[in-house]
């Protein structure tokens, strides 16, 4: 797949990726762009927003910050985009008013495998142009700037998970894991993810078929925490569209089958003044202090946030089966892939893999709770306990990962770490979520139920 470009002269201007406002107005100018997506993230982790013409967009720019409006509910529903009642931020009571749409300038990226079409995050704003305090990306700047007040900065590489289906049974029948002798099918579709990532300035590390039929793993390079959910979102996008071009579709439900699961891990590691806060000259050696602390940080923490990272019923199906390589006791390790913290990684490379969230979690949400686990862990200098050696499913000490949304929801709603963590707002937010994904779950009657009871009950 070829990146656009415009030849003036003797030079090629290339509008792919990462671009400028300028570069955006030539690209109008010439008609390459003509479509600008303006788009916020909802609890999901989608992008959801309109599409405007680019020279709206160009004059709207000019004569403001504000470039479009949507109904709140956009952040405020479940994945079926139902109006609900409940919140704060929207609802009948208020009408379902509008919020605004603030771009940062700073992602706005051309989008080749789409053509003439652009994308650009924004923030989403109040009508008096206060920030939407629930919003996933502003939750997130929020645990930033607390960790930069503490003078650290967070560096992330997200390692994705789904799963590539026809008429929703996995496209190749076996485990192919880190096989490279793949069907022409997926050889086309990894060729053409590869080119779109790179062209859209997403570029990946790594591809590779994973440990069940018709599962991919994604790996991408470390950057800035903001930056690393900003492109995964785009990522998401493109798999999505580019599965349909194929005649595939690709989900990122935690839990598609039975016994099958996707997890999207997240690696984590801390700067602080320029410098790598967790290197160590070896993996048997004792972590940092600062290392330590984010350990024992996310230990305490995690387990009161769950709905943060592990937003749906089906997102604790994942957890039930040990030896699947998702965690079921809040432990660590020294690359353990056992544990619900993995320290990983070599020498100024070193670093925490986090594998609790679900491939269905938003990143912003989860890599949210991260750093607040963290900063907690940091500013009460907390200590961790003993590795994990050995099998961490045999673990008898360590505290168990929550075994449903129920569970997960009584320690998350009320708890004054998280709100601590958080602000009552958020959690609130996020709790009625929950309610919402249980309501709408215990509705419903399952195969399973049919199987069992419909001749014999």
């Amino acid at each position: 797949m070829s990146s656009q470009h415009t030849q003036h002269g003797d030079a090629i201007v290339k509008r792919a990726g990462l671009i400028s406002l300028d570069a955006l107005r030539a690209g109008v100018e010439c008609n390459e762009i003509s479509t600008v997506m303006v788009a916020v993230r909802d609890m999901v982790g989608r992008l959801q927003g309109k599409r405007l013409a680019a020279n709206i967009f160009l004059d709207r720019i000019a004569s403001g910050t504000r470039v479009s409006e949507a109904c709140a509910y956009i952040l405020a529903t479940d994945v079926d985009m139902a109006p609900l009642n409940g919140f704060a931020l929207t609802g009948w009571e208020e009408g379902f008013q509008d919020i605004g749409f603030v771009p940062d300038l700073k992602t706005l990226r051309a989008l080749p495998y789409l053509p003439g079409t652009a994308l650009v995050h924004c923030e989403a704003v109040h009508p008096d142009g206060a920030p939407v305090d629930v919003a996933p990306r502003y939750i997130l700047r929020a645990q930033l700037d607390r960790l930069a007040e503490l003078g650290f900065e967070a560096r992330v590489g997200v390692e994705s998970e789904f799963l590539l289906c026809k008429r929703r049974q996995p496209v190749v029948p076996h485990n192919l894991d880190y096989t490279l002798g793949h069907s022409p099918l997926l050889t086309d579709f990894f060729r053409y993810l590869e080119d779109a990532l790179h062209d859209a300035g997403t570029p990946v590390e790594a591809v590779k078929t994973e440990g069940a039929p018709g599962k991919v793993e994604v790996t991408f390079p470390y950057g800035p925490a903001l930056e690393a959910c900003d492109a995964y979102t785009v990522y998401k996008q493109a798999v999505r569209h580019l599965a349909q071009r194929h005649g595939m579709t690709a989900t990122f439900m935690s839990t598609p089958f039975t016994g099958m699961s996707s997890g999207l891990h997240l690696h984590l590691s801390l700067w602080q003044d320029g410098a790598p806060a967790f290197a160590t000259a070896s993996r048997t050696q004792l972590p940092t202090d600062a290392m330590g602390h984010s350990i024992a940080g996310l230990l305490s923490g995690m387990p009161h946030l769950a709905p943060l990272y592990a937003p749906t019923p089906n997102s604790y199906k994942r957890y039930a089966a040990p030896h699947s390589f998702a965690p079921q006791f809040m432990n660590w390790g020294i690359d353990n892939r056992g544990c619900a913290v993995r320290v990983t990684g070599h020498g100024d490379g070193t670093h925490l893999e986090i594998r609790l969230p679900g491939a269905d979690a938003n990143p912003y949400l989860a890599l949210a709770a991260c750093l607040a686990a963290v900063v907690h862990g940091l500013t009460e200098k907390l200590k961790p306990p003993a590795p994990c050696l050995g099998d961490a499913y045999n673990d008898q000490q360590s505290l168990p990962v929550r075994r449903d949304l129920s569970e997960a929801l009584a320690y998350f709603d009320g708890s004054s770490f998280a709100t601590w963590a958080l602000g009552p707002d958020v959690v609130r937010h996020y709790a009625r979520a929950a309610r919402a994904e249980i309501a709408q779950h215990l509705g419903q009657v399952t195969d399973v139920e049919r199987e069992r009871g419909f001749n014999r009950a």
